[in-house]
């Protein structure tokens, strides 16, 4: 047994025996959620991160139900998922209904105890969604604890204007023809920056996140939770292909106070856009840019980056109608609806096929298709395999280092060393 499996087996028992906590605790949500007449609760609590279109869609169920939905956003993933640690820990405060994400699934799958196993209190729908998708929702015991909402597929959000400006194409067939590959991607870049002195991407490790999620092979992990950070091939050539474009960034860190305002400012001209990104493109450039923006292939043709589930915690003192709130939430109507409000790409058969979302055009961006753009590229979509503590490495080792080379506080070989080293921590489960 390798050092990073023993590691892997203490932590995750000892993560085991936290967690239970929360599977037997007093539960949460005890404020003001008490059933109404007839035995409703007056209230269930969401709790999403970013942007994932449900506004008007719990108006609606609210509507139709009579209960109060409080919808509870939390703008990053770094910030949501230690307060849902916590809450599980405590066995209190966790939603009715909460988002999980691809990258944070896998650790929380590993205790199935604090989730509720959702297989009888909804109808059957395992055959309504992408099968895959499906079957990341279960727990290695068979529980059903999430229902599949949306996935990352990938293009490039780029302004047209300042395109134009820089005397390079505009129309997004001619975009896309820009960049074939990697190779073209950075030669447009660079074109781009002698005509402007500007950064053309916002950063490298939005380069990375493009090339990561095409590989369609272990990233961090390997099968059996081991960490193979320093030897896996998708790895490297996300880091490799990230790095080599530091000439052309604006150095602008994806969520930071300058990103968001780079959209509206135009310190940068292309980032990478899964589909659930539209939304928040959208709202930090505001409606000035409106018209501004379209959308392009992604170089290498596709990948995907991001993606949730729904999921009820066992300490909610109303999981049928959580469930069914969930289910509502993520049925064909309601990914419809959601990708039009918000972006985030449907995994549900139905809704993939529905004309509504087939020709819907996104006027923000130009009226571009973003239906049939993102929708086409769902069939070419393979999973990968992220392992328990994916997101942990990715944000707290993987980009440091890259941002360390981007800023000149390392050299890239320095870098990948600290990488590494980090990854190792990190990724101990």
């Amino acid at each position: 047994m390798n050092l990073t499996t023993r590691r892997t087996r203490l932590a995750a028992a000892t993560l085991a025996a936290v967690t239970a906590v929360g599977g037997l605790a007093a539960c949460g949500n005890d404020d003001d959620d008490a059933p109404a007449e007839g035995g409703k609760p007056a209230k269930l609590v969401v709790d999403t991160f970013g942007e994932m279109g449900y506004d008007e869609l719990v108006k609606q169920y609210e509507q139709q139900t009579g209960i109060k939905i409080e919808l509870r956003k939390t703008a990053q993933l770094r910030d949501y998922r230690p307060k849902l640690v916590r809450y599980l820990a405590t066995g209190k405060g966790a939603a009715d209904v909460t988002a999980l994400e691809e990258g944070i699934l896998n650790e929380f799958k590993a205790n199935s105890r604090n989730w509720v196993d959702l297989t009888s209190l909804i109808d059957d729908h395992s055959k309504e969604y992408l099968p895959w998708k499906w079957e990341l929702g279960k727990a290695a015991d068979g529980r059903l604890i999430g229902l599949p909402t949306d996935v990352g597929s990938l293009a490039v959000c780029y302004r047209k204007d300042l395109f134009e400006a820089a005397g390079l194409p505009t129309e997004r067939d001619q975009v896309s023809a820009l960049w074939p590959d990697w190779n073209g991607f950075h030669q447009a870049g660079q074109k781009y920056k002698q005509a402007t002195g500007k950064g053309f991407i916002d950063s490298i490790t939005a380069v990375s996140n493009g090339v990561l999620f095409q590989q369609g092979s272990d990233l961090f992990y390997d099968k059996e939770n081991n960490v193979i950070a320093k030897d896996s091939p998708a790895v490297k050539a996300a880091w490799d292909t990230a790095t080599s474009m530091v000439d052309i960034s604006a150095k602008a860190e994806t969520w930071s106070p300058a990103w968001n305002a780079g959209f509206k400012q135009g310190t940068f001209a292309a980032t990478f856009c899964p589909s659930w990104m539209l939304g928040i493109v959208e709202e930090n450039s505001g409606e000035g840019n409106k018209g501004k923006w379209d959308v392009a292939a992604v170089p290498g043709g596709g990948g995907n980056w991001g993606g949730s589930w729904l999921a009820v915690p066992e300490q909610s003192q109303h999981q049928k109608e959580a469930a069914k709130l969930a289910e509502f939430l993520t049925n064909a109507s309601g990914q419809v609806a959601a990708f039009k409000a918000a972006g985030p790409l449907p995994t549900n058969l139905e809704a993939l096929k529905n004309e509504e979302f087939l020709n819907y055009t996104n006027e923000y961006f130009s009226g571009a298709p973003t239906g049939k753009i993102f929708g086409e590229s769902v069939s070419k979509i393979e999973p990968v395999h992220l392992g328990p503590k994916h997101q942990a490495v990715k944000e707290n080792a993987f980009e440091p280092a890259m941002r360390a080379f981007e800023n000149g506080r390392a050299s890239k070989d320095q870098a990948w060393a600290q990488f590494v080293k980090d990854a190792e921590t990190q990724g101990a489960f």
